[in-house]
């Protein structure tokens, strides 16, 4: 075997154009999805961190029926202070929860004493929602980053529409539970953005100002949102925490929580899908590459030593020899292509990050791309390219296999 691999490095030498033109092919290959799989790969993980750390949270919790109705916002289909205190029982159990955040949302107007229009309320206590939501502040262009008693962040819409700044005084009116109106006044501590855009209604007050509002005895809580220590566990901690909710059922038997990642709350998720598939895409590519490029040059390589292969033929090489020194030769190919590839594609992903490219996400600007090379992408990869070379020389080897060696040696 030792000697078939230097009769075929010996043959890939002796041919260096075109051993050179298949190895730079599928070094391309190589480099460009690479590239694309590590580009791709930190897009992803900056938007999704934007999007969870920003405003949803990595998982959250409802009470079952709530997202059917969560446009209207239904404080009837609020979490009760008992059923809240059975999930924070829950979660403090499971040491991958890094932290949770109760919120009361509702829907009320708000004014400037002169005009009004209707906004989002999210009621939350604020050390634990800046824990759980660590890049909430960062959204506040205006003001004071602070979510006291008393002040509330609007919205920049609002701001906007109604021309209202940071230190004016606002009232809030809604409509609680029972149906009765009740208003209170705020300070505007700060303008926050929205994550999706200009169209946000969303703003915030302390929790206790929103029971006020809602004249709550006790504490009812919307939604709880959580986050974990370990974002790739994401799905293990969703499973473990749904079965140990799941021992909590209402009087008709059916789990009292409703309990939801990320990805089933947000239309992002759609997107990252998209960008996995043009993902495979792109590796199609690259198979396909490495199997037109190794076969055309095997292909090649039978016409062009016909005569060779009579001669190994006729000095008593078995057929089987020939079969696996042309497998050899594509092996060898692939092998090098994904070395020379995989040097280049470290280098372009080191480059890439010493020039800091940066791109917009809606309205936030700034986001640096850092793309990083991960064994598993390259172990696969690599493993895939070698693979195809192997295949892609199957026929072309088949072929000289079966030469006859006095039709080889007729051959001119």
């Amino acid at each position: 075997m030792i000697k078939l691999f230097k009769i075929a490095l010996r043959n890939l030498i002796r041919f260096k154009r075109r051993t050179l033109l298949t190895t730079s092919l599928i070094a391309i290959g190589v480099l460009f999805v690479m590239v694309f799989i590590a580009a791709s790969s930190s897009f992803n993980n900056i938007i999704i961190g934007q999007i969870t750390d920003s405003m949803l949270g990595h998982i959250q919790v409802h009470k079952r029926g709530y997202m059917a109705s969560i446009d209207s916002l239904p404080l009837t289909l609020n979490l009760s202070e008992k059923g809240w205190k059975k999930f924070q029982s829950i979660a403090e159990k499971i040491p991958e929860i890094e932290s949770i955040s109760p919120r009361i949302k509702f829907g009320g107007m708000f004014s400037n004493y002169m005009d009004s229009t209707n906004i989002r309320i999210n009621g939350v206590y604020p050390d634990m929602e800046i824990a759980t939501i660590p890049l909430l502040l960062a959204r506040v262009k205006g003001g004071e980053k602070t979510i006291k008693k008393g002040e509330i962040l609007i919205p920049e819409l609002l701001a906007t529409g109604l021309k209202v700044k940071a230190g004016d005084s606002v009232v809030v009116i809604a409509t609680n539970k029972d149906g009765s109106v009740n208003g209170k006044q705020f300070r505007v501590s700060g303008i926050i953005e929205s994550v999706t855009g200009p169209g946000g209604r969303d703003g915030y007050i302390h929790i206790e100002d929103a029971k006020d509002i809602l004249r709550m005895e006790e504490l009812e809580v919307s939604e709880v949102a959580i986050r974990i220590n370990d974002f790739s566990k994401l799905n293990k901690i969703n499973d473990q925490l749904t079965k140990n909710l799941s021992e909590s059922k209402n009087k008709k038997g059916k789990p009292i929580f409703d309990i939801r990642t990320w990805e089933k709350l947000s239309p992002f998720y759609n997107i990252s899908k998209m960008i996995d598939i043009m993902t495979i895409f792109i590796k199609l590519m690259l198979i396909a590459i490495v199997l037109v490029s190794i076969m055309n040059v095997m292909i090649m390589a039978v016409y062009e030593r016909i005569r060779e292969i009579g001669t190994i033929s006729a000095i008593g090489t078995m057929p089987e020899k020939i079969l696996v020194l042309f497998l050899i030769e594509g092996f060898s190919l692939g092998v090098i292509g994904v070395i020379i590839g995989n040097i280049l594609a470290g280098i372009s992903i080191f480059l890439m990050n010493l020039i800091k490219i940066t791109f917009n996400f809606s309205r936030q600007t700034g986001y640096v791309l850092s793309p990083e090379l991960k064994i598993g992408d390259i172990i696969f990869v690599s493993v895939v390219v070698i693979v195809m070379s192997v295949f892609a020389t199957l026929q072309p080897a088949i072929k000289a296999a079966k030469m006859e060696p006095v039709d080889a040696l007729r051959h001119v």
